[in-house]
């Protein structure tokens, strides 16, 4: 059945509530037992805390922020502000004092609704003057809860719904402040309007429905698990809450979900334990090339839309039970459907998907954008490209091959920043996305780096980093790259590895250690990365081949060096880590 189209997001829920009164919707694992809602539940939860909300002097317009981790309480704070008319300003779980009082602060957010103590302690140290009310999802005392809230508001189901009729396609829905590598935090306006063409777009794409489910995992105040969201319940598919990222693991193969949309390091993860474990023996590793081999002979054949040869559909049984089976139940069976977006994946990690019987694809977009730019769908599906532009969205290269867009999707500018939005659009009205990139001559969108990442060495040539970055990261050793080289000589890189792999190496070369530290600096260790990156880069041309190389590790979201969706932020790491990168510099040129 079809979702609502192009009607604000209230209204695209409750038609659903409507449609899938008896459907499971929302579902959370805790003390190890499911709490679920069915639509019509989850409906009438959004209707008493929307009530209550309006009780508590929420007026439209005003900006409500939501600071918690993923659970089925955020999306129900997130429908019920949207029902009153209310602006939605989401603020990373992970964030501190400095990151949560910016948000609050630039948006003019008169409430907060966060998760419990620990969000709740940050707010309180934070100096917002316009806040009214912090409420919590978990009780703490000194607090108002939801629940609490709930309880004792006056029925207001008539100003509910006034509200909620009133909306327009125009009206802002949400303000997402960008993560962003470098500067602060911006907030894009993204209104009802574009959100309806975003779901109207998955929905033409791939017809989901009930019968099929999600795994949120992804942080809710993230532009493309936002969107998507809000797709999963206007289709009346179920949603399962990762409430701990950490344990995501451990809750596919118990959630099941025929759906996953995922930045790139959780498929990254899934393959390099995979060649781990195939690593154990020859006889393993041999029997395990052997059924990817066969599994991605099958596939290569079913993308082009004719019939493998008989000597491959022959094997797959057997590839199929020894093999490719347990890599489909790693991430908890069967799906329908495999998104990553946020950054590059790489073209391996593809085909390793798709030679396990998983159809893994790229989509592309900023928050800026909606998310949504460009994605993929069975018919329409190219490995290494993001996947082709989706409907009613148009795309032009500026200078330096820049991706420039227009579209529903587009934001509406950055809030109470006129001066940052003029500098996002060109004269003519186009978006610049501050990518680089091309359009293959099928159709397809290829990103090949950002702009301001683009590297030009002394000797005048310019360098993407992160497709050699992507080379390295091949190796399941490496768990983060950072090319370096603008205006120096030669290309060299900052490694943090995989500790596990890390000490893996180390017992395999006998050495002793007390501290990892020590692992990352010993002249072993050291001279086998060399061996490494001279194998990957056998065939990369003279200027972009990685001459030398430092291991670190520490790189996280909570000390600043990840963003929340794990990309690195070069700037900072370049600044924090300079006399690191200074030593790589110093002394005799490399060759």
């Amino acid at each position: 059945m079809a979702i609502l189209r192009d009607a604000p997001l209230p209204q695209v829920f409750r038609h659903s509530a409507q449609e899938h009164p008896e459907a499971l919707c929302w579902r959370v694992r805790r003390d190890e037992e499911w709490q679920t809602w069915t639509y019509a539940q989850a409906d009438a939860e959004v209707q008493r805390l929307a009530s209550a909300l309006v009780a508590d002097g929420i007026q439209p317009g005003d900006r409500v922020g939501i600071f918690a981790n993923n659970r089925p309480e955020w999306t129900l704070a997130d429908l019920a502000i949207l029902s009153i008319g209310a602006i939605v300003v989401t603020v990373f779980a992970t964030s501190d004092v400095d990151q949560a009082e910016h948000i609050l602060r630039d948006s003019g957010a008169t409430h907060c609704i966060v998760a419990g103590r620990g969000e709740a302690f940050v707010l309180a140290q934070a100096h917002l003057p316009m806040m009214r009310h912090i409420l919590t999802m978990d009780r703490v005392p000194g607090y108002d809860s939801l629940v609490e809230l709930m309880d004792r508001a006056p029925d207001a189901s008539d100003e509910v719904a006034r509200r909620s009729d009133a909306l327009t396609l125009d009206d802002v829905a949400t303000i997402i402040y960008t993560s962003g590598t470098t500067g602060a935090p911006r907030g894009a306006m993204l209104t009802h309007g574009g959100y309806a063409h975003q779901l109207r777009t998955i929905d033409d794409l791939w017809h989901l429905g009930p019968g099929e489910s999600s795994l949120s995992f992804l942080p809710l105040a993230h532009a493309l698990e936002r969107v998507w969201t809000f797709y999963v319940m206007a289709s009346g598919m179920a949603n399962t809450y990762c409430e701990d990222p950490r344990t995501v693991a451990e809750l596919m193969p118990l959630a099941r979900p025929t759906t996953i949309i995922s930045v790139p390091k959780l498929y990254e993860k899934v393959y390099a334990g995979a060649h781990e474990k195939a690593s154990g023996s020859p006889l393993n590793r041999a029997i395990f090339d052997w059924a990817l081999r066969v599994g991605g002979r099958n596939q290569r054949h079913h993308r082009k839309g004719s019939t493998p040869p008989w000597w491959w559909r022959a094997q797959l049984p057997l590839a199929d039970k020894l093999v490719l089976r347990a890599i489909r139940e790693a991430v908890g069976g069967r799906k329908t459907l495999l998104i990553s977006g946020g950054a590059p994946l790489r073209i391996e990690v593809e085909e390793f998907f798709s030679a396990a019987g998983m159809l893994l694809g790229q989509g592309y977009g900023l928050t800026e954008t909606g998310p949504m730019t460009t994605a993929f769908a069975k018919d329409s599906f190219k490995l290494g490209t993001v996947g082709k532009l989706v409907a009613e969205a148009e795309i032009r290269l500026g200078r330096d091959g820049e991706i420039l867009l227009k579209g529903p999707h587009i934001m509406k500018g950055y809030w109470n920043n006129p001066e940052a939005t003029a500098a996002m659009f060109d004269e003519e009205g186009w978006f610049r996305t501050g990518d680089v990139g091309y359009v293959d001559t099928q159709g397809y969108v290829v990103i090949t780096d950002r702009l301001k990442d683009i590297i030009v060495t002394l000797g005048g040539k310019n360098v993407a980093p992160q497709p050699i970055e992507g080379l390295i990261l091949s190796d399941p050793l490496f768990e983060y790259a950072v090319v370096l080289g603008d205006n120096r000589p030669y290309l060299t890189a900052l490694l943090q590895p995989s500790i596990p792999a890390l000490e893996e190496l180390g017992q395999a070369m006998q050495l002793s250690w007390e501290t990892v530290g020590e692992l990352l600096k010993h002249p072993r260790i050291l001279s086998e990365v060399t061996e490494r990156l001279s194998r990957l880069q056998s065939r990369v041309p003279g200027h972009e081949k990685v001459r030398r190389v430092r291991l670190l590790q520490g790189l996280t979201m909570e000390d600043g060096t990840l963003t929340p969706t794990l990309k690195v932020k070069r700037k900072v790491v370049e600044s924090r880590f300079a006399e690191l990168i200074e030593q790589m510099y110093a002394g005799t040129p490399a060759r």
